[in-house]
């Protein structure tokens, strides 16, 4: 089985900052691209930013140059860095991760999801 585990949300006044971290563990054979997804009430959940084992990212037109996501491949943790942070951007925060597990000698690639953090952002 494979846990993520998100970290770093809270309630933040508008034009402020905070970092997201979302620590995958477990049966990981690698993983390939993780990202950050979020839910604000009433819509469906939308991506926010994405980076692959590589280091290539994308981002959602809402948060460019506002967010920098980053990762480190040693401790299987991916960051989200928000900055002049808006009401808009409250909502719950998802980390997603793309993993290879080997089971008998097979690889297979798994989705996992965290179980999602709170962001809030007052005005």
């Amino acid at each position: 089985q494979v846990q993520l585990v998100e970290s770093g949300g809270g309630l933040v006044q508008a034009g402020g900052s905070l970092r997201l971290s979302c620590a995958a563990s477990g049966s990981i054979f690698s993983i390939n691209a993780m990202g950050w997804y979020r839910q604000a009430p009433g819509k469906q959940r939308e991506l926010v930013a994405t980076i692959t084992s590589g280091g290539s990212t994308n981002y959602a037109d809402s948060v460019k140059g506002r967010a920098t996501i980053s990762r480190d491949n040693a401790k299987n943790t991916v960051y989200l860095q928000m900055n002049s942070l808006k009401p808009e951007d409250t909502a719950v925060y998802y980390c997603n991760a793309d993993v290879t597990k080997v089971v008998v000698a097979t690889k297979f690639r798994i989705d996992y999801w965290g179980q999602g953090t709170q962001v809030t952002v007052s005005s």
